[in-house]
């Protein structure tokens, strides 16, 4: 069977399987055309247990406004969203992130939120979490419950063996201390002529997302404005984290190179094991996942945002929005005030390991203790900043089909920084030009 029949063939598969995804998820009774659904990607397993409880708490006292429960996933959503858009049968509250949501209210397929949203969500949730939905003309395109945040996780005992204190937030490191700590701790321990613990490792396998948010304590930004156009720049404040990461795998070899292809949860096996005295650029959602894998008495701890010009990190909320199609838009506003109330947003953010949005959660003693890392986590918060790709139109396409291809290509050290920083330039802007024609804003 030659190739191209091969790809026809994965292509129908792939077409069956969203075909499947949405009759699945499509009402098929007159009782449930009468539920609200909602579509959750809650994918731990203390999540998806929070989201159901919450979904039979609200039916059990609201037996008129039922809801029923999707389990979605990250890996379909997307096409999922896009197919049932077009079709109008888009589930009345769906789960997502403010990247990608702020381009599907560009194109109208998103209800205006703020009308419906009370006053006391409004001032607990945070300011930094409103403008990652908020357009230029107020409206808001969905609710932020969950921040996602880059932390920097080390092991216990490997510093202390090599006679390294941890920084604190009284005497952050800058990411050049953090460099000159992987270079020691970069080490052949067997004698066996290897490297074998390596001082940092950093899941790159797709980067964008890791250097975008990253760039910004160094004043970088990628994107800005020309003639009111999005442009990609790459210049003297974007370069410098790229230059550090090429210094550290090619010219210092302190960082580990089988991390770059790999995503952050991938690493965890090596950091369990030692052969990863750091891990920079990780999800503080990865501190469930030790906090249930890791071996036994294995001690870890996490360290505050580097600092570079700013200890400043971009973020990303997740969402919940609901369709402009929705014909119950205030049924559904009312189930999300109620799913998104403190006591309900501190159970999310709990399981997931992720921040809270609302100032009043972040305030109670779960988010604040010391042995899973909250308290460096919580206290970060003050850093996160939203990042000027915000509302930029197409940046999903230029992330997936520009960005991190060209970000592995240059970490496989099949170009320099110039090289990638020039068609970066070049074919990013061919992908904005094309979604600018039409005049959409954020």
């Amino acid at each position: 069977m030659n190739k191209k029949i091969i790809w026809i063939l994965l292509a129908i598969a792939s077409l069956i399987g969203l075909w499947n995804l949405i009759h699945d998820q499509s009402p098929n009774s007159d009782t449930d055309q009468d539920k609200l659904r909602y579509l959750s990607l809650a994918w731990q397993e203390q999540s998806i247990a929070a989201n159901k409880a919450i979904v039979a708490e609200w039916n059990s006292q609201h037996p008129d406004m039922e809801v029923e429960y999707i389990q979605g996933t990250w890996n379909s959503i997307h096409d999922y969203l896009i197919t049932t858009f077009e079709t109008k049968e888009t589930p009345d509250i769906f789960h997502y992130e403010s990247a990608i949501i702020v381009d599907f209210a560009i194109r109208g397929f998103l209800a205006d939120m703020r009308p419906y949203i009370g006053q006391e969500m409004y001032s607990d949730i945070l300011d930094i979490a409103w403008e990652s939905v908020t357009r230029s003309n107020g409206e808001i395109c969905g609710i932020p419950f969950l921040m996602e945040s880059f932390i920097v996780l080390y092991n216990r005992e490997i510093f202390e063996k090599n006679g390294i204190e941890a920084p604190s937030f009284e005497s952050p490191w800058t990411w050049d201390e953090m460099r000159q700590a992987a270079l020691a701790l970069t080490q052949d321990t067997d004698g066996d002529g290897s490297v074998d613990q390596w001082g940092v490792a950093m899941g790159l396998r797709s980067a964008a997302n890791i250097i975008m948010n990253h760039s910004i304590s160094f004043g970088g930004s990628f994107f800005t404005k020309e003639n009111d156009l999005y442009t990609v720049r790459v210049g003297s404040a974007e370069r410098p984290l790229l230059n550090l990461i090429m210094d550290m795998l090619y010219v210092e070899r302190s960082m580990a190179p089988s991390s770059i292809g790999k995503t952050g949860a991938a690493m965890l096996p090596e950091f369990f094991s030692g052969k990863y005295a750091m891990m920079v650029g990780i999800g503080s959602w990865a501190r469930q996942q030790i906090v249930e894998n890791a071996p036994t008495g294995f001690r870890w701890g996490v360290i505050p945002p580097l600092k570079a010009q700013s200890q400043d990190i971009g973020i990303n909320t997740q969402t919940l929005s609901i369709p402009s199609t929705s014909k119950r838009k205030e049924h559904a506003m009312a189930f999300i005030s109620y799913m998104l109330n403190q006591e309900n947003m501190a159970l999310l953010a709990a399981s997931d390991w992720m921040i809270p949005t609302r100032t009043s959660c972040l305030a109670m003693d779960e988010f604040r203790t010391v042995d899973d890392g909250w308290n460096i986590v919580n206290a970060s918060v003050k850093f996160l900043q939203s990042g000027s790709w915000l509302g930029v139109p197409g940046y999903v396409e230029w992330k997936t089909r520009v960005a991190n291809p060209i970000f592995q290509e240059l970490f496989a050290d099949r170009f320099t920084v110039d090289e990638a920083a020039e068609r970066l330039e070049t074919e990013s802007n061919m992908v904005l030009s094309r979604y600018q024609r039409g005049g959409a804003r954020w």
